[in-house]
């Protein structure tokens, strides 16, 4: 690993390095997000997880939420512990659970100290007396060794302005993408200057970016934001590891793509993020709320088939309780969204609407 404030040069090219904030985690641009390893088999995660590591990436993200994430992290780094920096996250909402939780992250990850725990996905900032004891149960982990730094994540903006202004935690991290608003650019702009470390979470908004030199290239506009793009694939990591030897930078011609791509994403979307779930009429909101941006923008036959023809039928079923509302970070009207989504699908399988 690099000493904190050095680049290294490859080919000619700067390879960038990110601190996060205060903790001095200095690390390559490009970090490794762990919650797609869940769906690959062991010795698939595995393989990936020690081939970003042979190519440069030293930050790895993962959290209790992801099923068996951490155990594959956790094998894939024994006996190099100290090469890399792993993080993870607790969804817990009290100390027991806090406490709970981490233990089975130590065990599963195969190390007795985790160099970033955050709060996951937080509804408020959580603070010190506050009734939970989440904060406390961070700093008392802090202490005895258990952890190293603290972080939270959220995916509400005011949450998240909140959380920064409140100089509580060491890192943030929120989803950001070059769909961001100004008010997000904002945010990041803000962690710096409180020497907040910032993580980017969904740097392909969920999948409906699709140009990943574009995503790239605007993450290098923000010195101080980490991206961890999430791998299960390694065409995928190639990719990302491609970025580490020649790192696109923001010119002309990516400058147009994306004003082109803020254009036709404007307004509200659905990113997939899948926290309104689940739907008590069973439908799978977080793609049939988003089904009309990924028959254009990751077009495949399947969309169409008697599979996702049955889920998006289901639609004609919501009872509009607003449940999804009311769990949805981004503040949408899901049952209209859901319902505008429903319409275009129609119109797709009758050829009234070409894709």
């Amino acid at each position: 690993m690099l000493p904190r404030g050095r680049s290294e040069t490859r080919g000619g090219n700067i390879l960038k390095n990110v601190t996060l904030g205060s903790t001095g985690i200095t690390v390559p641009q490009n970090a490794f997000g762990c919650l797609p390893i869940q769906r690959d088999d062991t010795d698939t995660a595995v393989c990936l997880l020690r081939k970003a590591y042979d190519g440069g990436m030293r930050f790895f993200d993962t959290a209790r939420a992801y099923s068996d994430s951490e155990e594959k992290v956790g094998i894939a780094f024994a006996g190099m512990r100290e090469k890399v920096f792993i993080a993870t996250k607790t969804q817990a909402k009290d100390a027991d659970g806090f406490w709970k939780d981490l233990e089975t992250s130590l065990q599963r990850l195969r190390t007795d100290y985790i160099d970033l725990y955050q709060l996951h996905c937080v509804p408020r900032c959580f603070k010190p007396g506050d009734g939970s004891g989440l904060y406390e149960a961070l700093l008392e982990a802090k202490a005895r060794g258990m952890i190293r730094h603290i972080g939270i994540t959220a995916h509400k903006l005011g949450v998240a302005e909140e959380i920064v202004e409140s100089g509580l935690y060491e890192t943030l991290q929120y989803p950001f993408s070059y769909l961001a608003s100004d008010r997000e650019k904002a945010l990041v702009r803000r962690c710096g200057e409180k020497n907040m470390g910032f993580i980017c979470m969904k740097g392909l908004a969920g999948g409906l970016i699709n140009n990943a030199k574009a995503a790239m290239a605007f993450m290098t506009t923000f010195p101080n934001a980490l991206p961890i793009w999430g791998i299960q694939k390694v065409s995928e990591l190639d990719q990302w590891l491609s970025f580490m030897e020649e790192t696109p930078q923001m010119e002309g011609e990516i400058e147009a793509f994306i004003e082109r791509e803020r254009g036709e994403l404007a307004g509200d979307f659905c990113r997939g993020c899948g926290y309104c779930m689940p739907c008590p009429q069973g439908i799978q909101i977080n793609q049939c709320a988003r089904m009309s941006l990924m028959l254009r923008r990751a077009p495949s036959a399947e969309w169409l088939g008697d599979y996702w023809q049955g889920e998006m039928k289901k639609i004609e079923d919501c009872v509009e309780c607003r449940q999804c509302v009311s769990r949805c970070p981004y503040e949408l009207d899901t049952p209209a969204l859901l319902r505008k989504n429903y319409e275009d699908y129609k119109k797709v399988l009758a050829g009234e609407v070409t894709v």
